[in-house]
């Protein structure tokens, strides 16, 4: 809108009124005169086209128009569309049902070609299911834990909702879902789910051994190496509305912009926390490797209090503001925790103190490349070590900390968030041994359905994270299932974790010798 306004201005400036200072008024013939008054209203014509287009998009907004046309024909934005009145929500129809890609050259190429390494471990989350496939059976057993049942029919999706999740964990989880719909319309097949959306996984492996064994599907946020829950992008990529975190996309180029701010070499050189210790004991451990009149373990600890920042409008929560340290500290929370990518976002050293759980991304990472390994069960001379290590070694700890925001910054932008769920559920739904129907009491979701009733910051997530048109590219090439390339970087983990923990005992052998 600002680009017509400039036009419009443009027009009047450079055209009409240079028009009329090039000669006095007087002196103007009849068929200038008439050019004149020709150009006046052609100009007061624009203006009102102005006008309209920016009083249909401010007070209008969401009233169905006609969308702005490609020259393929296809429209270019599909704009949220909210009914006024008594009229009740709906969803549009003429939305595209199937995806038709056109070349963009100003979409990154390396967005139509071989998706980051870890989307690899979509086929080892799925494994199990190969031999024997998914029955509706197996579905119906996950029930049990799960807060809803998403099923995907003709494109379409619907819900059936069992039971509330924590916040709104399950709303953004969903419109995220429903994101992915309208980027890749038309190319997921048909398919059902159950989700769950609490922190730990309840699929223990062990309860399900052996060639026959039939473990129920449950997808989650995070897992571990004795659980078989199905690993999801957790749903604060859409906005996690409680804590003010906007959604991904935008929350990236800000935090980009904070690493700007302070070279590494600048940033306060000790291990920076902020957090909430009091949901696992794990952290209230971290709290004693706290800098005290009798010990500075080279740390910095901060509570955060929620309720507190909300009251104050989280004026010491903008993550953007966070990138001041040289070394940032990872732990989990309840279990894995969603500040995990929002850390390692920084061009800080994430010291990654080892965790039990995993996130979908998180596989793809390696010590001593991505992040530095802190021992769980003896924190404090770890993260002393870590930071001394650092400081000695500028070069090296500040290449592993660029490596691990380089690692969020391109192969987890949101592109590819949506395309390792798109791969996700279509490798997911190849498994299913049965035609998926729409539930009797499920309820159809979309935008409309789903933003337009809400109001306040949740509806403004919403808005900001709405995809408004479908990609002009298909999603990323799926790397195939290589078992050899995963236990290869299980090792390379292993090694790397061994190697600094040899460092450490070495370091404090020869202080201890010392004293």
């Amino acid at each position: 809108m600002r680009e017509k306004e400039k036009y419009a201005n443009d027009i009047w400036h450079s055209g009409f009124e240079r028009y009329l200072t090039k000669q006095p008024w007087r002196t103007v013939k009849k068929r200038d005169a008439a050019t004149v008054l020709v150009a006046f209203f052609l100009i007061l014509f624009l203006g009102a086209l102005v006008f309209v287009g920016w009083f249909d998009a401010s007070v209008f907004r969401g009233i169905s128009r006609k969308p702005t046309l490609t020259p393929t024909g296809m429209p270019s934005e599909f704009p949220l569309r909210c009914a006024t009145g008594n009229l009740k929500q709906t969803c549009p129809e003429n939305y595209p049902t199937k995806h038709n890609p056109t070349t963009n050259p100003d979409r990154p190429s390396n967005l139509t070609s071989t998706c980051p390494s870890y989307f690899q471990w979509i086929h080892d989350d799925l494994r199990h299911w190969k031999e024997t496939g998914i029955t509706q059976d197996m579905i119906e057993r996950a029930r049990k834990t799960a807060h809803f049942r998403l099923v995907i029919v003709n494109g379409k999706a619907y819900v059936e909702k069992y039971r509330q999740s924590i916040q709104t964990r399950d709303m953004f989880t969903l419109w995220g879902i429903l994101q992915l719909l309208r980027l890749y319309p038309g190319r997921l097949p048909d398919l059902e789910l159950m989700f769950d959306c609490d922190d730990r996984p309840v699929i223990p492996s062990k309860h399900f051994r052996g060639p026959n064994a039939a473990p129920p599907p449950l997808f989650r946020y995070c897992s571990d190496w004795q659980s078989l829950d199905i690993v999801f992008p957790d749903w604060s990529f859409w906005g996690w509305a409680e804590t003010n975190i906007r959604p991904w996309k935008n929350l990236l180029k800000e935090i980009k912009e904070g690493n700007s701010r302070t070279k590494w070499k600048d940033r306060t050189p000790y291990a920076y926390w902020r957090g909430n210790p009091w949901v696992s004991p794990i952290r209230q451990d971290l709290l004693k490797c706290n800098v005290s009149e009798q010990n500075d373990w080279n740390t910095r600890l901060y509570l955060q209090d929620w309720v507190k920042q909300s009251k104050e409008g989280y004026r010491e929560s903008n993550l953007q503001d966070q990138c001041t340290h040289r070394y940032k500290i990872y732990i989990e929370g309840w279990a894995w925790s969603v500040s995990e990518k929002y850390i390692l976002a920084c061009d800080s050293v994430t010291l990654y103190v080892r965790p039990r759980y995993h996130d979908f991304f998180i596989r793809g990472m390696v010590p001593l490349q991505h992040y530095w390994p802190i021992r769980d069960n003896s924190k404090c001379t770890s993260l002393k070590f870590a930071v001394e290590w650092g400081n000695n070694h500028t070069k090296e700890a500040q290449a592993i900390g660029e490596a691990a925001s380089n690692f969020i910054h391109e192969d987890m932008k949101i592109d590819y968030v949506y395309d390792y769920i798109f791969h996700l559920l279509n490798e997911y739904a190849k498994l299913l041994k049965f035609k998926p129907k729409i539930p009797p009491g499920a309820d159809e979701l979309c935008p409309e359905t789903m933003a337009c009733p809400t109001n306040g910051i949740h509806r403004k997530f919403m808005e900001e994270s709405m995809v408004l048109s479908p990609s002009d590219a298909i999603p990323c090439t799926l790397p195939p299932h290589d078992p050899s390339v995963l236990g290869s970087l299980r090792d390379r983990k292993d090694k790397s974790t061994k190697q600094v923990e040899s460092w450490e005992n070495e370091y404090w052998e020869k202080l201890s010798k010392k004293q």
